[in-house]
């Protein structure tokens, strides 16, 4: 199964105020692994950067003068995603702007259907808490002490992190079977528990064994191992 973690910063809240995108992080998945191949790429959004939307990811004008403006992105950045699984955390707010940049560049927009919000499965996992990147980045123990400022590529790393701790962990797929079976949908791995062929020998000496069994006996009948062994 083929995912990408993704994330972009814009220069404001919403395309329908004329806002754009500024920056495109993402990072492929694949069973959940890191291949280490990524996607990122800053963009002349051609229009000028609000003050608040700079303090929060530091991307300036000048900065993004050069940069190529999505239309001469929209082809390669379409091609890395392909048919798979966007990951983000709160997914409406850049799926919005990256369909508004695709429908101005003629392009078809991405399916809902595509994409896993990571904001609603901490939401579902813990509600009520803070669910934010940078809290649950503190939830899980993931290091987030250079996110000075968002950056895309640099939230997408982290959120890859996040995203796999709130699946169930460094390994979400292994699966532990007593027989064999078929666990091929999902991409489970099979691990098969075989019987030892003889057990293992006591590790108790028989003093310690005649020590434990004296201790019980001064218990008396009320002594919990009476009642297990």
């Amino acid at each position: 199964m083929r995912e990408i973690v993704l994330d972009t910063e814009t220069t404001g809240l919403s395309p329908k105020d004329g806002h754009r995108i500024v920056e495109i992080g993402g990072i492929e998945l694949i069973n959940h692994l890191p291949t280490g191949k990524v996607y990122h790429v800053y963009i002349n959004p051609q229009r000028q950067m609000p003050n608040e939307a700079f303090e929060i990811h530091g991307l300036s004008d000048a900065f993004l003068s050069d940069k190529p403006p999505f239309e001469s992105i929209a082809t390669e950045f379409v091609e890395f995603v392909g048919d798979g699984i966007l990951v983000i955390h709160n997914a409406p707010f850049d799926m919005k702007f990256l369909n508004a940049e695709l429908a101005r560049a003629g392009m078809p927009p991405l399916p809902d259907e595509q994409v896993i919000d990571t904001l609603e499965i901490a939401k579902r996992k813990h509600p009520g808490g803070s669910n934010s990147l940078d809290a649950l980045c503190r939830r899980f123990g993931v290091d987030n002490s250079g996110r000075v400022k968002h950056g895309a590529l640099l939230d997408s790393e982290l959120l890859a992190e996040v995203y796999l701790e709130l699946i169930g962990g460094r390994q979400p797929n292994l699966m532990l079977v007593e027989s064999t079976q078929d666990v091929s949908s999902g991409g489970a791995v099979e691990v098969v528990l075989s019987p030892r062929p003889a057990p293992l020998s006591p590790r108790l000496t028989e003093g310690e064994r005649k020590a434990h069994q004296e201790l019980i006996d001064d218990i008396g009948d009320g002594a919990l191992w009476r009642s297990h062994f």
